[in-house]
């Protein structure tokens, strides 16, 4: 239990959503500790039970007893392409698409390097201000290896559309925003880019496994993601890229890594890229942290797609309700849009006071995070979390809130990670 004020109990509507729920039975699939609401899953999901069974015996078996035996007898060479093979359910993709390889950061390097040169005669990369930081560094970064032969133009939210001209080659956008929980219309962007001859790269790292996403369905080009989050991973858990079938056979991504090789145990002097998906391969695949991630993917595999968005979004709307009615009087301003067709699977409200009102909300049990400037951001994982929780979890926001406990000076100092 959290500690603190007591809590008034759920109603019975709150407690027949949880009694109803077809995706009840995945919680026990989770180590979720005592005492704890967890609302930041799209940060780093929690440790799934079979992930520790899973680790131990690749840890023990087949790297203790199989030694390197086991990049053929336990499969670990086949591992980014057989979970890349079980994302794709996920994203809309055909299998052949997806490979798991690298971080987040290093995919999205492939693919935006691999996009600008099937754009020879274009320079401009749009993307939009409030994109999130990495994605527009290695966009910086790239155009400067270019020797600035390349320009980054960004755009608000609501204008990218308008900002894609003749000249653009790629388009660089986040499916859900970090900060707001605001998801872009994928197959409408995806479309007016193409219309305009450019490409475009999604970065799916708050959507694969929290919302639903067709890439197939809308012609996308690439996509990146991270597995740590919705995909509950494990902390720096492998990340994916998907290459549509239509460009890999031009698809040249820049790491030309021995594992992106056609034969890579032939060890030639010069390097050919291997067919299909495998060409965005680069080094030795993570064996460790690939099985973790198995685990976790494929609980989110057993969720239908539908199920799992109904209870995102009544989630989603039951803190937004019960937040605005028991805290109103703070200063809370949600700044995640009500409109399900915009909303991913989080709700953020700004508050001068975020950083400190995250803290004492942590000290309640209630972990969600904060974003600068002044962002609540709490994650909303159907997976595991239950109706109840988030009735909990806004009563302890508005006993914070009453109480006036998070406005002391130790809860205003900042960590490095928060």
């Amino acid at each position: 239990m959290t500690t603190g004020a007591t809590l008034p109990p759920p109603p019975e509507t709150v407690l027949a959503l949880d009694a109803h729920d077809p995706l009840a039975s995945l919680r026990g699939r989770f180590h979720l500790p005592g005492g704890v609401i967890y609302l930041d899953g799209n940060s780093l999901g929690p440790l799934p039970h079979a992930a520790r069974r899973r680790l131990v015996e690749v840890i023990e078996d087949e790297w203790g007893n199989g030694l390197i035996r086991s990049w053929n007898s336990a499969g670990w060479i086949e591992l980014p392409q057989r979970i890349g093979d079980k994302i794709a359910h996920l994203i809309g993709a055909q299998p052949g698409e997806v490979v798991v390889a690298d971080s987040t950061s290093i995919n999205l390097f492939k693919a935006l390097a691999g996009g600008l040169a099937l754009r020879p005669g274009r320079r401009v990369i749009v993307s939009e201000h409030e994109n999130f930081p990495t994605d527009l560094y290695i966009a910086q970064g790239l155009t400067a290896l270019l020797d600035g032969r390349h320009e980054l133009r960004l755009a608000e939210a609501y204008a990218i559309a308008q900002a894609i001209a003749d000249d653009t080659a790629v388009v660089l956008l986040t499916h859900v925003n970090y900060r707001t929980g605001r998801m872009h219309d994928l197959a409408a962007l995806t479309q007016c880019a193409h219309e305009r001859g450019a490409l475009v790269i999604w970065d799916l790292a708050h959507s694969t496994g929290a919302v639903p996403v067709d890439l197939n369905g809308a012609g996308a080009d690439f996509a990146i993601g991270c597995g740590y989050k919705y995909l509950n991973g494990g902390p720096g858990a492998p990340a994916f890229i998907f290459v549509a079938h239509r460009h890999q056979a031009s698809f040249r991504q820049p790491l030309s890594g021995w594992l992106g090789h056609a034969q890579p145990f032939a060890f030639e002097g010069s390097y050919r890229p291997a067919g299909g998906i495998a060409r965005a391969l680069c080094g030795t695949p993570p064996v460790l942290s690939l099985a973790a991630l198995e685990c976790g993917v494929d609980i989110a595999l057993e969720a239908p797609m539908p199920v799992l968005r109904a209870k995102s979004l009544a989630l989603t709307d039951l803190f937004i309700a019960l937040v605005e009615q028991r805290c109103a009087g703070h200063g809370l301003r949600l700044i995640t849009p009500r409109e399900h067709n915009q909303r991913g699977s989080q709700v953020c409200f700004a508050h001068p006071g975020a950083f400190p009102i995250i803290q004492a909300l942590i000290a309640r049990g209630v972990i969600g995070d904060f974003r600068p400037p002044d962002i609540l951001r709490f994650g909303f994982a159907p997976l595991y979390l239950r109706y109840a929780d988030v009735w909990d979890a806004a009563h302890i926001l508005a006993d914070v809130l009453d109480a006036h406990t998070w406005d002391r000076p130790e809860l205003w100092q900042r960590t490095k990670v928060t």
